[in-house]
Order: structure tokens, then sequence, then C-alpha cells
């Protein structure tokens, strides 16, 4: 669980991720640090990195239900493509990226 002064301050490094300004190594480290540890904390990292990349969804559009219930992964580097070889699409399964983590 987390305490109220780590939840603000993870809020304050999310809003700042949102509206793309600068974010400091130490507060980086920090929230990486907790989402690691916590998955409330890498929701709401989650959910930041995502309104930064995708923007706000409209009211009623997929993607704001996407960004609501904080489904997919915001990094369209780990999307699949339909170009993708055989190889490929193992390889993606086959990767042990946390995000596909069943805990």
């Amino acid at each position: 669980m987390l305490s109220t002064q780590t939840r603000l301050r993870l809020e304050k490094i999310a809003a700042c991720i949102e509206n793309g300004k600068e974010v400091s190594l130490e507060d980086m480290i920090f929230a990486e640090k907790w989402s690691k540890a916590n998955r409330s904390a890498a929701g709401i990292i989650r959910k930041a990195r995502r309104v930064a990349v995708q923007g706000k969804g409209e009211d009623g559009s997929l993607d704001e239900f996407m960004q609501i219930m904080d489904l997919g992964n915001p990094d369209p580097s780990t999307h699949l493509d339909s170009s993708m070889s055989v190889d490929d699409l193992y390889n993606f399964f086959k990767n042990d990226d946390d995000s596909m983590r069943r805990d």
C-alpha cells in the first residue's frame, strides 16, 4: 500500500510526464522503483505515459475507455504489427516483460 506522501509524489511526477515537462533523474528512479514494487504505482506511471504518447481520449471514445481502464501497453514499440514474421511473433510472446506477468 502506498503512503499518502508517496502517492502524492508519484502523482506529481505523473503530471509532469503527461504534460511533457522535464522530470529529474531522481524522480524517475523513485517512480521506477515504486512501479516495480507496487501495482498502484505502476498504474499511475503507466497511465501518465499513455496520455503523453496518445493524448487525452475524446469523451466516449475507445481511446478514453482504454485509458480509464488502464488496458494495453502505452509504448507503441511493444505492439504487434501485421508485417511481423513468425519468428518475431514467437519472440514477442517469449518476452519476459513485467506487463505480461501475472501475479
